[in-house]
């Protein structure tokens, strides 16, 4: 605005303070000298003589010229900076929402329960972009998360199924007139099926409370732990080797549950005994790196895909199908490790090995014991 009315100001209106006006001669005076052409004082060139008519439109002359211009040319600017700010407002309101529709649009899609729109925005790396980029990651934990449950739901249902299943066909062959001796057979069978089903409601009790659990007044020590827990594995599998290194200089404690962390030592000494070869090893290493307690677990075994590693944490997931082999288990022994590591305020994570070995490497970090400060 300062810019138009001094542009104007300074450039559109003559200024002519020191050339007098000359009066034309009247024809009365002079009756034989006839009116000359109009002079243009704004002309530099120009020069009027007496008798020739001059023109002052658009001279400045005096205090009102100088003032009805500068009115004059500020109502012209004031029009010209609206129309350029309502335009410049108009095209940077819709490049800054823009952003903003597309995530409103976002959100309709995930309230009627479709999580894979992305915004995908483009653009400069500024508030906007980073919103779009946090409400498309946000999305995508969702979407891997409900699919988490909708596969825990299936396998749950399976799991539980299955057993009832094999109950009612018992049953219904012992309502059919078996003989003692085939009454004998199904007896076991009938035991075993029951005690599976005991184990499965168990182990979902335990991955529901696992987080929850208080944790012990005292220290407890991973590497005595451990110990006791690996000389139990061994006296149950001779065909797999397990070794021990513990830290001997540094502590090893935890504040946790001790009932709790022995059921997460037990569960992947468990996983790693029963996915593994025959005459395997089972490598067990606990130690301590800086506020760290590290628990390393790795086993021989058949090679794994990297791209499914992860999902082995989930509740009932196999890496193989159990028809596979001749072990026993249902899938949710990493599960139960997950959900007492972060019970734990610890992190857990796993890794396919490589080379002839195979097998997998479980490493889990737990915070080392603090002495409690009084205040």
């Amino acid at each position: 605005m300062v810019t138009f009315v001094y542009v104007g100001i300074r450039y559109l209106p003559t200024y002519d303070f020191t050339t007098p006006l000359v009066v034309p001669q009247s024809e009365a005076s002079t009756p034989n000298v006839a009116p000359k052409s109009t002079v243009d004082l704004r002309d530099p060139s120009s020069q009027p003589q007496r008798g020739e008519t001059i023109d002052a439109t658009g001279l400045i002359r005096d205090k009102e010229d100088v003032w009805a211009t500068v009115l004059a040319l500020s109502a012209g600017g004031v029009v010209l900076v609206l129309a350029v700010g309502l335009g410049a407002g108009w095209l940077l309101s819709r490049r800054l929402l823009a952003p903003l529709h597309t995530i409103n649009r976002a959100a309709a899609k995930a309230g009627e329960g479709d999580l894979t729109y992305r915004i995908n925005a483009q653009g400069p790396h500024d508030e906007l972009k980073q919103l779009a980029d946090t409400f498309d990651t946000t999305l995508e934990r969702l979407e891997e998360s409900f699919s988490a449950h909708q596969r825990f739901a299936a396998n749950a249902s399976h799991e539980l199924l299955t057993p009832l299943a094999t109950t009612r066909a018992i049953l219904q062959m012992t309502d059919a007139g078996t003989s003692k001796e085939e009454f004998a057979e199904l007896v076991p069978m009938l035991r075993e099926t029951n005690e599976r089903n005991i184990r499965v409601v168990q182990d979902l009790l335990s991955l529901a409370a696992a987080e929850q659990a208080p944790h012990d007044a005292d220290p407890v020590d991973m590497a005595e732990l451990t110990g006791r827990a690996a000389v139990e594995q061994r006296a149950r599998s001779a065909d797999v080797t397990i070794t021990v290194a513990t830290d001997a200089v540094a502590s090893c404690d935890v504040r946790g549950s001790a009932t709790l962390l022995r059921q997460l030592v037990v569960n992947l000494l468990d996983n790693a005994r029963t996915h593994n070869v025959p005459g395997g090893t089972v490598d067990v290493r606990v130690g301590r790196s800086a506020d760290t307690v590290v628990l390393e677990v790795a086993n021989t075994g058949p090679p794994l895909d990297p791209g499914v590693v992860d999902r082995l944490f989930e509740p009932f997931y196999r890496a193989r199908p159990r028809v596979s082999s001749d072990r026993s288990g249902h899938g949710l022994g990493l599960a139960i490790v997950r959900s007492i590591t972060r019970g734990h305020h610890g992190t857990v994570a796993a890794r396919a090995r490589t080379g002839d070995t195979g097998g997998l490497l479980v490493r889990v970090e737990l915070p080392a014991w603090r002495e409690p400060t009084g205040d």
